[in-house]
C-alpha cells in the first residue's frame, strides 16, 4: 500500500526535471512510497520526456496553469496515499529523506505538517532562503527563519539540528497528512503563489495541529528557479499576500490594527523602493495594497469560515517583535533573537 506520494509540481520545466527528477526517484521510490509529476499546463516537451524516461511514476496533466496553489490542490485530491510530500522541481536530494519525515508524523497525531532542513543547492554550506531550517513569523506578518533573517542566510553548522515547532513550513519541501490538508481547504487560490503556505499552516494551527521541522531529513533547493527573489510580480505577490494572510487568520478583533500597521510598515518599504532608484518594486508594494483593498469582502468571507474551523490561537512561532527592526539594530541571526 502507498503510505506517501511525493508530488512534483512543474510548469515548462524541463531542464529542471532532467536534472533534479532522477535523484528524487532514486531516493525516495519504495514499496510505500510513490513519486507523481504534476504538469501545470506545460508548453515546452516535458510530459514527452517524462513519458519516454521514467514512464513509472504517476503523471498528472492538468489542462492549464493553475498556479502553485490550484496545481497542488487539484493533485492531492486525487491522491489515496495517507500523506504527501510538497516538492518543488528545482530540489536536489543526495540520500535518505523520507523517512524522517514519516517518522515524525506517524509518531505524532497532532502534527500536521512536517519539513525537512532545506540548505542551498549551489552552496550547500548555507541554508537556502526560502524555508532554511524552519519558518516563523513576526507581529506583522513578516516571515522569516530558523537559519534565514531579511536578507541573512547563516551557515549550516548543526546549530539548529533538533526538531522543532515551527510557525510555518516551506511550500518548496514539506509533508502533509492529506486529509487535513483537504480538511483546512488546502492552499488559498486566490494567492496564486507565494505565502500560501504560511497561509495553509497558520490555518492548520488555529485548528489545534503542530508544525514541525525534522532536520535528520536534509534536501538542497536551488531557490528562484521559477521567479527570482527579486522580481517585481514575486513582490507583488509576497505583500498582497501576506495582508491576505493577516487579515484572514489572526483571531481577535485586533487584526485590523495588525493590518493598518503591517500597511504603513510597508508604505516605508515602498519609499525605500523609490528612493533608491526601484519604481517597479515601488508599484509592486502599490499595486499588491490596492488588490488586498479591492477584495476584503471576499477576504472577510474567508476569515468567517476559518474562525469557524479554529480551536484556539497558539502563539509558538511568532516573534512578538518587529522582525525588521531587531535586524537593524545587528540581530541577524535566529540564535540572536
Amino acid at each position: 500500500m502507498i503510505k506517501c506520494s511525493v508530488v512534483i509540481l512543474n510548469w515548462n520545466g524541463e531542464e529542471l526535471l532532467k536534472k533534479f527528477l532522477p535523484g528524487v526517484i532514486a531516493n525516495s521510490v519504495s514499496e510505500y512510497c510513490e513519486v507523481v509529476v504534476v504538469d501545470n499546463g506545460s508548453s515546452d516537451d516535458s510530459v514527452r520526456w517524462i513519458k519516454s524516461n521514467h514512464p513509472d511514476i504517476k503523471l498528472i496533466c492538468l489542462d492549464k496553469n493553475y498556479g502553485f496553489t490550484g496545481g497542488y490542490n487539484l493533485a492531492i485530491s486525487q491522491l489515496n496515499s495517507e500523506y504527501s510530500i510538497i516538492l518543488n522541481s528545482d530540489i536536489e536530494i543526495k540520500d535518505r529523506w523520507v523517512e524522517p519525515l514519516l517518522e515524525m508524523l506517524d509518531n505524532n497525531s497532532d502534527v500536521a505538517a512536517v519539513m525537512p532542513k532545506v540548505l542551498s543547492q549551489t552552496r550547500p554550506e548555507y541554508f537556502e532562503y526560502a524555508g532554511a531550517c524552519g519558518g516563523y513569523i513576526d507581529k506583522f506578518g513578516f516571515p522569516f527563519c530558523r537559519g534565514r533573517i531579511i536578507s541573512t542566510v547563516e551557515k549550516d553548522e548543526g546549530q539548529y539540528d533538533m526538531p522543532t515547532e515551527i510557525f510555518w513550513a516551506t511550500g518548496a519541501a514539506v509533508a502533509i497528512r492529506n486529509d487535513l490538508f483537504r480538511a483546512s481547504g488546502g492552499f488559498d487560490e486566490d494567492y496564486f503563489a507565494h505565502m500560501e503556505e504560511v497561509d495553509m499552516c497558520w490555518r492548520l494551527k488555529n485548528m489545534g495541529y503542530r508544525i514541525m521541522v525534522e532536520p535528520k531529513s536534509v534536501v538542497y533547493h536551488v531557490g528562484g528557479a521559477t521567479l527570482s527573489y527579486s522580481s517585481p510580480r514575486k513582490l507583488f505577490l509576497n505583500y498582497r499576500n501576506s495582508l491576505y494572510t493577516i487579515h484572514k487568520n489572526t483571531l481577535g478583533d485586533n487584526y485590523k490594527a495588525v493590518v493598518f500597521l503591517r500597511m504603513l510598515i510597508d508604505g516605508f518599504l515602498a519609499m525605500i523602493y523609490l528612493l533608491t532608484l526601484k519604481p517597479k518594486s515601488f508599484m509592486a508594494v502599490i499595486n499588491a495594497h490596492n488588490e488586498y483593498r479591492r477584495n476584503k469582502a471576499i477576504l472577510d468571507g474567508k476569515r468567517l469560515a476559518n474562525l469557524a474551523m479554529s480551536s484556539s490561537q497558539t502563539t509558538t512561532g511568532i516573534y512578538k517583535r518587529s522582525i525588521i527592526i531587531s535586524y537593524m539594530f545587528g540581530k541577524k541571526r535566529y540564535s540572536k533573537l
